[in-house]
Order: structure tokens, then sequence, then C-alpha cells
């Protein structure tokens, strides 16, 4: 069966899967650009900090890029840690009006037209990450169905 190339817009998280299910997932969706939306394009888990993320999807074709300023602010990130999705969301609306932000949004909307890209951030769940945010701002910009990955859990 052949996988449709038409522009779409997915999300995934890392959290609670291996490097290679997270790169099976992309590769099933046939995303051609991963779109990092981490403030901090590090961590602690083998394979998902920025250099050997960028590595390991160049090798199957995919495009990769950071956009830090789609991140969440430090104090959204205690927030989400702590459970408080409420709190999360108020400051990383907040966040988006600044001029960094809007900028990114705009690089994001460029960035999205006629491809497969996914937004890529930490947390398993969509709907307790910012990335659900981000894609609701831009399939409201573009006319692109979302579709959020679950790649195979450890």
């Amino acid at each position: 069966m052949a996988l449709s190339r038409a522009a779409a817009l997915f999300t995934v998280g890392y959290e609670q899967t291996t490097p290679g299910a997270f790169l099976r997932s992309l590769e099933g969706a046939g995303v051609d650009l991963l779109v990092d939306v981490r403030a901090v394009a590090a961590s602690r888990r083998p394979g998902f900090s920025k250099s050997a993320l960028a590595a390991s999807v160049s090798e199957r074709s995919i495009g990769y890029v950071h956009l830090r300023a789609l991140g969440t602010p430090k104090e959204g990130r205690l927030a989400a840690r702590s459970g408080d999705h409420a709190a999360l969301m108020r400051i990383y609306n907040a966040h988006l009006e600044s001029p960094a932000a809007r900028e990114g949004l705009d690089e994001l909307a460029s960035l999205a037209q006629g491809r497969r890209i996914c937004l890529m951030c930490f947390e398993r769940h969509v709907e307790g990450c910012h990335r659900l945010r981000l894609a609701e701002i831009i399939s409201a910009r573009l006319p692109l169905a979302v579709t959020h990955l679950m790649p195979d859990p450890f």
C-alpha cells in the first residue's frame, strides 16, 4: 500500500519510547521534516539530544530543525512537571505573544507548506504538551490534517 505524500502535520513525544520505535513512527507516517519544539534540545535519554537526533533522522532522509523560540519557558516546564496543565497553557499562551515566538510561528507555518512535518517534544500524550497548541495554531493557518503519533512504548 503506497503512503500518501500529501502535506500533513504530525506531533510526537519521545517519553516512554526507544529511539528505534520513535524513528519507525516517523518513517511510517512519511514525515519529511522533524521540528523540535523544545526550549532545550537536550535529553538525558540517549538518542534524543539535538545532535544525535538530527543525525539519526538524517540517516532516514528526514530533515531536522530546532525552533527554540517555540519551546516552553522554564516556568511552563515546571508547571507541566507538577501536572498543572492550566498553568502550563497560561504561561505558554503568554509566551506565544513574544516577538521571538511569533517569528517562530511564522517560520513553522512556512516550513509546513507542502510538507509532512512532525512537531516533537518530550511528553508522550499530546494533551499535556505545548505541541498541541502549536498544532492548533498551524492547522488554523494552513489546511493541514493533524495526527498525533504514539510510538511503541519500551
